[in-house]
């Protein structure tokens, strides 16, 4: 298992989750919603890469503006467990980089 902090994910998952959580119906289908939808699925396909070949294929959902605060925060968490036990260590290091750039910009 690749010995790869992801506290800080972690953090940066929750705070963004939260943050779109709380915006209004208006504001999320003006575009926060789907933006936070693209942020769920970048991170799904990071713990997809790291699962490797043998992991599922998965696609994030469109479930609605409502549910996307919690779509992000799912995908998030499992980015940090695909990090925390990959054998990859150098692969975990490059995924928790992007993931926490990504959350930076979003």
């Amino acid at each position: 298992m690749a010995e790869v902090d992801t506290g800080e994910l972690d953090a940066a998952v929750e705070a963004f989750a939260e943050r779109l959580r709380a915006l209004s119906e208006s504001r999320l289908r003006r575009g926060a919603g789907a933006a936070g939808l693209e942020v769920a699925r970048a991170l799904v396909r990071g713990a997809h890469r790291l699962d490797g070949p043998f992991g599922a294929s998965r696609v994030m959902p469109d479930a609605g503006v409502w549910v996307v605060g919690d779509q992000v925060a799912v995908a998030g968490h499992d980015l940090a467990r695909a990090i925390g036990t990959t054998s990859d260590e150098e692969a975990a290091r490059r995924e928790l980089a992007e993931a926490l750039e990504l959350l930076r910009r979003a």
